[in-house]
């Protein structure tokens, strides 16, 4: 048997590295239509009967069908999550500094910050308050690369210390350059997202203060901040943060002194 010009088939079928056919395009494009502007996709047969109510008759091309395609597709993942999926074909980030890969030279001045953090912190600076008001957990890792991934993770605290509901969450990066400055980015789910620049102010403490700031029309009108950043000498990360909004001066923020976990 041959191709249509001739050449013999591939016996071990496509690719799978050469892209889906268009035909598989065409499919992907009808599962995401509404209207059915978008070119039709295959056949995947009909979607389960359902007697619809008087006033609820389906409408001819409204995409029914690519909801059914989704919930058939979905069968194979609907019971599964974050933790059950395979691992990435890359080695995962580590947040211990003794495991492979190594830690890049670069990244040395900021040794110390690698590690699980995990503690409760305060807002403000009120000297009166001494109870905690947020616990956070705080992932220093790097995957051997010069600049270390940084997230964190917090929730509120009712005044017994229960669990009042999730807070603020922190993703971005430390980029130590070869100055010996450290850039920090920060993207907040508040919708801010931040350029920090500073320096070590010792082996274990470092300085920054933003250069820009970055703010969706719906996020709060944070305009500046800084963060003092250091290893105490019982071995917790702690840290001192003042914000500056659109009509006020740097002020407290919040501070936390976090137990390591790991690393």
């Amino acid at each position: 048997m041959t191709t249509p010009d001739g050449a013999a088939p591939d016996p071990a079928g496509p690719h799978p590295h050469q892209g889906p056919t268009a035909e598989e395009i065409a499919g992907l494009v009808s599962a995401e239509r509404t209207a059915g502007e978008y070119v039709p996709g295959p056949d995947v047969g009909a979607p389960p009967h359902v007697e619809p109510a008087a006033d609820h008759a389906p409408v001819p091309g409204s995409g029914d069908a690519a909801i059914a395609a989704a919930e058939v597709r979905a069968e194979a993942t609907r019971g599964l999550d974050i933790d059950d999926v395979p691992p990435l074909p890359i080695p995962a980030d580590t947040a211990n500094v003794r495991a492979r890969p190594g830690l890049h030279p670069d990244c040395m001045p900021l040794l110390p910050l690698v590690g699980v953090w995990r503690g409760v912190g305060r807002f403000g600076n009120d000297p009166g308050e001494k109870d905690p008001q947020f616990g956070q957990q705080i992932v220093v890792s790097h995957d051997g690369r010069p600049f270390l991934r940084y997230e964190s993770i917090s929730w509120l605290l009712e005044p017994d210390g229960s669990i009042k509901g999730p807070g603020a969450r922190e993703v971005g990066f430390f980029r130590p350059q070869a100055d010996g400055s450290i850039e920090l980015m920060v993207a907040h789910a508040e919708g801010r997202i931040e350029l920090f620049y500073g320096r070590p102010r010792s082996a274990a403490a470092w300085a920054l203060s933003t250069d820009a700031a970055l703010r969706t029309p719906t996020a709060p009108p944070v305009v500046g901040a800084t963060r003092l950043i250091g290893i105490t000498p019982d071995g917790k990360l702690a840290y001192v943060e003042e914000r500056a909004h659109s009509d006020l001066e740097l002020a407290p923020h919040a501070s936390a002194a976090l137990d390591r976990l790991a690393g």
